[in-house]
């Protein structure tokens, strides 16, 4: 089942200094339908404006993973961490018992990224957060394990959940496979680029939600740039 939910279909919200689309229920959007996939429970594509972002605020018992596609993003928390992620790479925020922390657009250009959380195998636990540059060129062809908390991917950020975050960037043409274990979910979007996925077309900023596919089989129609969740 590969089930395709195009970008101009997904709720959302223009406060202005943000422009959120969300895949999943989110915040004021509300859709019995889309209320998030296996353990992934929010995708929002955000557009955050320079010199703003979003003020201390908490979480708790979710995994929460930054993937920023142009700009950058400076992160604080109640933790004393405080770090700056620019395009290509990836932070991570593990929620754990309770932290606050802060996300804000520091730079002179609009910030764009995607913003995923994952429910976490079990709840509680210390908070904690760490960021890692992936270079795009490293990817070029290959799905890279961003962020997981599955055993074999010992390069990619930690996460407490049965699930992985991967990225690949693809020339026009060019495939790449991966095996979707049984019962597991899968959620691709292609930041950049539109492509295939066992011959069903995904356009830029769309989403694939995917189940009971044992293997995806993903060409680029042209140069794109993905990134995939695979989740309990």
């Amino acid at each position: 089942m590969i089930d395709i939910r195009r970008f101009d279909t997904l709720g959302g919200a223009n406060h202005g200094w943000l422009d959120a689309k969300h895949h999943f229920s989110f915040a004021q959007y509300y859709d019995p339908e889309r209320m998030g996939w296996g353990a992934l429970r929010v995708w929002n594509d955000d557009a955050i404006a320079p010199d703003t972002g979003f003020p201390p605020h908490p979480h708790r018992d979710m995994e929460i993973i930054t993937y920023v596609r142009e700009g950058a993003i400076t992160h604080e928390d109640s933790m004393g961490n405080r770090g700056r992620t620019v395009a290509g790479d990836v932070q991570v925020m593990s929620a754990g018992s309770g932290i606050r922390h802060s996300e804000y657009n520091w730079e002179t250009a609009t910030t764009r990224l995607f913003q995923i959380w994952i429910e976490p195998s079990a709840p509680g636990g210390s908070p904690s957060w760490g960021a890692k540059p992936f270079p795009r060129d490293t990817r070029l062809g290959r799905l890279v394990a961003l962020a997981s908390g599955l055993p074999g991917d010992e390069e990619a950020l930690r996460i407490r959940a049965s699930a992985r975050v991967l990225g690949v960037t693809l020339a026009a043409g060019a495939t790449v496979d991966y095996e979707l274990r049984p019962g597991r979910h899968a959620y691709l979007v292609p930041a950049t680029g539109a492509v295939e996925i066992n011959g069903i077309r995904v356009g830029t900023r769309d989403g694939a939600a995917i189940k009971d596919e044992t293997r995806l089989r993903i060409t680029a129609l042209e140069t794109a740039e993905i990134v995939l969740v695979d989740a309990a």
